[in-house]
């Protein structure tokens, strides 16, 4: 079984960012992108499997979008980036993604984690 989590931590809060919406999609032969699953963060900020349950991640190009817009919005603030989309790769027998996202209103950064 493989899988894809993330967890979004809003630094100039010092919070979790619950409520934001989170899409993963896979990069199929044509370039095009197909959506995998959807998710909105939980009160911790985690979404904490997005890959559908009982399945192999093929290897190839994936993409998290993040709609950063609604989040700032609900939190009356006007931030500067409205998506943030992370692209990474899955290779042959990887089978497990933790990619965290550290957002700001005038800023992100991201990593693998654990």
């Amino acid at each position: 079984m493989s899988r894809i989590s993330t967890h979004v931590l809003d630094t100039a809060r010092g919070k979790p960012a619950a409520g934001v919406p989170v899409r993963l999609q896979r990069q199929i032969s044509s370039g095009s992108w197909s959506t995998v699953s959807s998710a909105l963060t939980e009160e911790e900020g985690r979404c904490s499997e997005l890959a559908p349950e009982g399945t192999s991640l093929a290897a190839g190009a994936y993409r998290l979008t993040f709609d950063t817009a609604n989040y700032f919005a609900a939190c009356g603030v006007d931030g500067l980036y409205p998506v943030v989309e992370i692209l990474f790769r899955v290779r042959n027998g990887e089978k497990h993604f933790h990619i965290p996202l550290l957002l700001s209103p005038n800023g992100y950064t991201t990593y693998r984690g654990s």
